[in-house]
This record gives C-alpha cells, sequence and structure tokens, in this order.
C-alpha cells in the first residue's frame, strides 16, 4: 500500500494507510527500518496491531511527498539534469533512483517544495524516486516508476534541418541488427553499421533524414517491435556541422552525387566532373533536384569528384572510395552573382542554420549556512575608489566550447550577474543558447573593464548538466551550484614542430576542460607563450580541481607554435595533452609538422591542375589534406579535399568546361595537414574540414598565379 510516494507495510486490518498514522492513545506505531542493499533507499514499515480510527480526519496536503520529476525520462548513462518537485524537502534533503543514492554534490535544493538533480546512471526502464530529509526515517517519501531511463540515446542529439548528420544511437539490453529500421520524426535514419559493446550494450550508427526545427522522437523498430523516445534528437542550429561529406558502399561501378546550396541547404543543379580530365564521358550534370546517379562498370575503386555551379565555390574531394558524394556549394558573394546563386549575406558551412536559439533562466547558487536563503559570494570584494564603475564582482554563463582553440571572451558587461541581483536561493540569470542538450557552465570572479581586453580573474565555478532546451522555447528553473574553487595550477613544458625558413618562431598553450563527450569548459587563466625553442615551463594558475560537478572530467591542453606576433603563418596547432592531475609539470609535444607547397613554387604560375605538398619528417601523419585556392581578391575559394597521405594532388582544368571558370589572377594557396581521432576518409563529413574538429593541423599559405 502507498501513502503520498511512501512504500508501507502494514499489519493488522487498515483500508486507508494514512488512517493507520493515529492509534488509539494518539501517538504514532513503532517504525522500523529496512534496506536490503547498501545505499538503496530505506522503507518504513509500521505496526498497526494495536487498531486504528478509520474516522481520522485526513490532511489537507501531506508533510512531506514527491509529485513530479520533470524531465521525467532521460539517458541511461544519466547526467541529465532534473527538477524535483513535493513538499517538505530541507536543505539536507537525500534522493534516490532506484537503489541509487545521489551524491551531495549532485543535488541543489532550491526551497520546501522543489530539488534540482543530476541523475545517476542506471539499467534501461522506470525506478521509483525517494527523497528523505537527512537520517529522519519520519520523512521518507517516493514517487513510484517517477523516472524512466531510456533504452537507447541518440549522440551527438543535435543536428542541421538538412539531414545528414552522422550520429550514433547507443542502446542498453537492446537487439539490434541490420534488419534494425530507426525513424527521426517519420523520416528513416540510414542504417551504416551496428556493433557490439559489451554483452548489454550495442551502438549503430546512421544518418538523419532532413527534419523540421524542434526536437523529435526517435522510434527502433526490430522484429521484436519497436522502441519510442521522446525529444531523442533536435533539428535546429548545429556547432558539429556532421552534414554532407562522403558514405556509402565501396565505389563499385555506381556513384551517387546530392548538390545542395550551401547557404540555403536547399538542393541545386550543379555540373558534376568525374577524375581529373576533361572529357565529353567525365563531364556530368545533376538534374534540378541537385541528384546525378552514374552507373559506370569502370568506376572504382577510387575517382576523384568535383563538384562546381556558375556564381558558387567549388569542391573537390580526392580519391572518393565510396559511393555517395554530398557536397555543399557556398554562394560567390559577388553583386553579379548574387541574383544568379540566391546566396543573400550568408554563407553555409554544411548543413544550413534555421532554428531561432533556446532561452534558459535560472540562478547561480552559492553555499548557505541558512537554509533556502541565499548565501554571499564566495569571490573577493575588490578595493576600488567609490564610482569606479569598471571594476566589480561578476558572473557570467557559457555553453560548453566546441574546442580548446578559443581563449575564452567575455560576454557583454549587460549579461554578468552581480551581487545586486534578485534570486529566490541565488542570483537569477537568463541567457540564449543553440537548441538541444545544453550544459552550462558559471564563473564568478572580479573584472576590469578599464583594460582593453577587459581582465577577468575568476575565484568560483558552478555546472549545470544536459538541460534539454528545444528552438524558440524558455527552459525555467536551472540552479547553478557555484561550489568549485578555482585554486589549482598545472605547468607544460612544450617542444614545438620543426621551424621552415618561414617560420613558426613563438608558442603559446591554453587549457581547458573536456566534459565528458559534450564539450569544453574555458578558463580565464590568461594565455602563457615563449620564443621556441621555448627554454621555460608555462604555468597556468586558476584551476579547479576535478570534483562534484567536474567529477570524471580532464583537463585538456592546446597549444600553437606560430609565426609572428600576428600568430601568422606557418602554424602548427596541437591540442594533445589530458590529464586528471593538477599540481605537476607535463610535457607537450607531438606537432604536426608544417606543410610546404613545392609545385607551384610560391610566385610561380599554376598550371590550373597540379600541385605538390611536402612535410618535414616527424611528427604524426595527417588524416586529411586541404588545399583551399582562393581568387577573385578573396571573394571564391576552391576547396580540394584529400585523404593526408597524399603528396601530388591533381584537379581538373575548370576553364575547360563550358560555363565554368576556374582560379583566374593572384591565387592565395591555403594547404592545411590535419589528424582526427578515430578518423575514415570513407565517411568524412564536412564538420571535419573545420580545423577545430583537429587533435593537431599545421598550415601555411602561399602565393600563385594564373
Amino acid at each position: 500500500m502507498r501513502f503520498a510516494g511512501l512504500a508501507v507495510s502494514v499489519s493488522g486490518p487498515c483500508f486507508l494507510a494514512v488512517a493507520c498514522f493515529a492509534s488509539s492513545e494518539g501517538v504514532l506505531p513503532p517504525l522500523h527500518r529496512d534496506v536490503s542493499d547498501s545505499g538503496a533507499a530505506p522503507i518504513l514499515h509500521l505496526d498497526a496491531s494495536t487498531g486504528t480510527d478509520p474516522d481520522a480526519s485526513l490532511p489537507s496536503l501531506p508533510p512531506h511527498s514527491l509529485t513530479s520529476v520533470d524531465p521525467a525520462h532521460g539517458p541511461f548513462p544519466g547526467g541529465t539534469r532534473v527538477l524535483i518537485r513535493g513538499t517538505g524537502f530541507t536543505s539536507a534533503v537525500r534522493v534516490w533512483f532506484g537503489r541509487t543514492e545521489v551524491p551531495a554534490t549532485d543535488i541543489v535544493p532550491v526551497d520546501p517544495s522543489r530539488v534540482q538533480v543530476t541523475v545517476p546512471a542506471g539499467r534501461a526502464g522506470s525506478v521509483d524516486v525517494s527523497a528523505q530529509n537527512g537520517d529522519d526515517l519520519s520523512t521518507l517519501t517516493r514517487l513510484p516508476d517517477g523516472y524512466f531511463y531510456d533504452s537507447f540515446y541518440v549522440d551527438p542529439a543535435t543536428g542541421p534541418l538538412s539531414g545528414g548528420t552522422l550520429v550514433t544511437l547507443h542502446g542498453d539490453g537492446s537487439d539490434w541488427d541490420q534488419t534494425t529500421k530507426v525513424f527521426v520524426d517519420s523520416g528513416e535514419c540510414t542504417v551504416l553499421a551496428v556493433r557490439h559493446v559489451t554483452e548489454q550494450s550495442q551502438e549503430l550508427d546512421c544518418k538523419t533524414p532532413p527534419g523540421t526545427p524542434g526536437a523529435k522522437r526517435v522510434r527502433v523498430t526490430t522484429e521484436a517491435g519497436s522502441e519510442d523516445v521522446l525529444d531523442a534528437f533536435t533539428y535546429g542550429d548545429s556547432q558539429t556541422g556532421f552534414a554532407g561529406g562522403l558514405s556509402g558502399d565501396p565505389l563499385a561501378g555506381k556513384l551517387h552525387v546530392v548538390t545542395l546550396n550551401g547557404s540555403t541547404t536547399r538542393a541545386m543543379p550543379a555540373t558534376v566532373i568525374l577524375g581529373t580530365e576533361i572529357t565529353e564521358s567525365s563531364v556530368k550534370h545533376t538534374d534540378d533536384n541537385g541528384i546525378l546517379d552514374v552507373q559506370d562498370a569502370t568506376l572504382g575503386p577510387k575517382v576523384t569528384v568535383t563538384v562546381a555551379a556558375p556564381c558558387f565555390m567549388p569542391t573537390t574531394f580526392v580519391d572518393v572510395p565510396v559511393d555517395t558524394v554530398t557536397a555543399f556549394l557556398d554562394p560567390v558573394l559577388s553583386p553579379d552573382c548574387i541574383p544568379k546563386n540566391g546566396g543573400g549575406t550568408g554563407v553555409g558551412t554544411g548543413g544550413g542554420s534555421s532554428a531561432s536559439g533556446a532561452r534558459i533562466q535560472g540562478e547561480i547558487v552559492f553555499p548557505s549556512t541558512i537554509e533556502f536563503k541565499r548565501g554571499p559570494w564566495t569571490v573577493p570584494i575588490p578595493d576600488v575608489p567609490d564610482g569606479d564603475t569598471n571594476v566589480r564582482r561578476v558572473a557570467y554563463l557559457f555553453p560548453l566550447a566546441a574546442n580548446t582553440s578559443q581563449p575564452l571572451r567575455l560576454p557583454p558587461r549587460g549579461d554578468g550577474v552581480t551581487p545586486d541581483d534578485t534570486g529566490r536561493i541565488g542570483y537569477s540569470f537568463e541567457t540564449t543558447v543553440l537548441p538541444g542538450n545544453v550544459t552550462l557552465y558559471a564563473l564568478a570572479g572580479v573584472e576590469d573593464r578599464s583594460q582593453n581586453p577587459p581582465l577577468f580573474t575568476a575565484y568560483t565555478l558552478g555546472i549545470a548538466p544536459n538541460t534539454g532546451a528545444a528552438p524558440g522555447a524558455t527552459v525555467a528553473d536551472v540552479f547553478i551550484k557555484m561550489d568549485i574553487p578555482l585554486d589549482h595550477a598545472l605547468s607544460l613544458n612544450v617542444a614545438g614542430p620543426k621551424p621552415t625558413s618561414r617560420g613558426p618562431d613563438r608558442v603559446e598553450a591554453k587549457i581547458g576542460i573536456r566534459v565528458g563527450t559534450f564539450g569544453y569548459v574555458l578558463l580565464p587563466v590568461g594565455v602563457q607563450s615563449e620564443l621556441l625553442p621555448a627554454t621555460n615551463p608555462l604555468s597556468f594558475v586558476g584551476l579547479p580541481p576535478l570534483v562534484k560537478g567536474l567529477a570524471g572530467a580532464e583537463y585538456l591542453t592546446t597549444a600553437t607554435a606560430f609565426t609572428g606576433e600576428s600568430h601568422s603563418t606557418p602554424r602548427s596547432v596541437l591540442g594533445a595533452l589530458s590529464t586528471t592531475t593538477p599540481g605537476t609539470t607535463e610535457s607537450l609535444g607531438g606537432f604536426m609538422e608544417v606543410p610546404h607547397v613545392d609545385v607551384p613554387e610560391s610566385g610561380v604560375a599554376w598550371d590550373g591542375r597540379n600541385f605538390t605538398v611536402s612535410a618535414a619528417a616527424g611528427g604524426p601523419d595527417a588524416d586529411l589534406l586541404l588545399l583551399e585556392l582562393q581568387s577573385g581578391g578573396g571573394l571564391s575559394t576552391w576547396l580540394v579535399v584529400a585523404p593526408g597521405a597524399a603528396e601530388n594532388v591533381r584537379v581538373p582544368d575548370l576553364s575547360l568546361v563550358p560555363g565554368l571558370t576556374g582560379p583566374t589572377g593572384p591565387i592565395s594557396v591555403t594547404v592545411t595537414r590535419g589528424k582526427l581521432d578515430t578518423f575514415d576518409y570513407a565517411s568524412l563529413r564536412y564538420g571535419q574540414l573545420s580545423t577545430r574538429a583537429y587533435t593537431t593541423y599545421a598550415q601555411d599559405v602561399f602565393q600563385t598565379y594564373r
């Protein structure tokens, strides 16, 4: 029998559990506690053998209850932020999901009716949610089946409207095979691979269909039936950009090409050139829907594919080993071309951007000794003259960054949270984010806006994991516990790449914190730099310990070897060292060696077809080689994508194709060699063409003409 979410065992006659709370003497019956497993929520047993009064009046509101968990479901690895509602909570509230108690560091008591919790890991299926104030058994309450662990989750959980996002479904207790079908909303997600990870878990890779803005249900169908997870994938703006690129089966006699406008993501007609020679049979044309299907027994095992159109920037994929190419062509932003290409003012990045952002409202919460009252800021009060408004205590909100290559940039002054802001148990904030599952972190410290750029010294950090945010929606009641001090340090010994005659001549290091697969916490600990070869360690003071909301995270360093004070090329960027141990001195090496274009020589005319690229011996092998040919005063760029091992790159002469024009006049060639984690050229995505995706890369710029 259950009362207000409490599991109750009753001996003796009683038709209502609530009536059993009053004996004939007006006192509670004897109580005892039963805990079957360590850490399990206790079960309260009542001995009602003394009888009850069935006419006892019922309370209008139970003193301790659980009424809801929002959201009521989430991924089985946990990590989702939920808000639990009920009655009778104190600042000492404890929470269980099934038999797993939530660590106190993952609980934010808001008021007697609300508590924010980070969900622990669990097994797929529903669990009871229980709460109790400290060790007081009389406050124990349970919400039966209060939370459901989804049987699978999708990563990444956000992608562009055009589809083409390569996602992985992680299943718990699943039974997937090559006959399994996956649907995002009503569109089928093309299944590419199914893997067994452990006896209990599987992974399934698929490519999302086009969709409409918002959070969508994902359905997995097998011979045994189907399973749904609501709001599992969100169509909207994406930081990952995993649309387009190469996919499909090994190239053997047939090729499928899709061409899309990189600005609008809509299908567009284009010219497709197969190979590097311009012949009647090598030049093809898509239909008006941007589709070209080629059946040719001579195709394979590899072919170079170039996609071009008047007033659009061409793209070449060298040595394509698979049967599907999806190309996004960015418009040439010339007044003569805009009416033709419909480019407007935006340039796409392989996937488009059309959904509005989401808003998150809540409070940053400092520790307090008074229950449900605002705590004081754990930030020193700056000693400044009266009337000086440039120096103040302030906190700023940030979403996790996609990488650590960029320094932390402060939002506008008006976006800061100050000790003067209102709040219930903290200090109110409101911020706009890209849609999807968002992890926010807050930094509180002292800023000085009299300097340019502003100086911000952070003292305290808080983090709120996995908040679902739909396009155009507002998520309220997000509480960020400011409980992690920034009082640790780390030093780096950096060994840069081999300098060429043109550089690099100095090195700069940055540090961030990698939070699982979600992204990075960036910190204002300053930028450390040294001339090459670096003889002194680069030290970072003001790091957080990896505890509480950062438990399981790791420090990740990024170093850049560059030329001159303006950070010019040649440059080499490395983000390869991760550690969980502060207070040490680590060695950082493994830079990608700087590339050099041997043909054409810098300042010598280009023949329109051939490049030869080399690099000094040593360093890691490159996964990708990119050549960006910029012409027309910087208005147009021809992107050439090749496997990293390529040295001699040959492209077709576009000037020989009627209706097309290759680059002419002065041409600036940016050459990039990059390495990625777990990379396969056969499943290349546009997001992997960005240097932000690389673990290390090196690049230089050369000048030629035609």
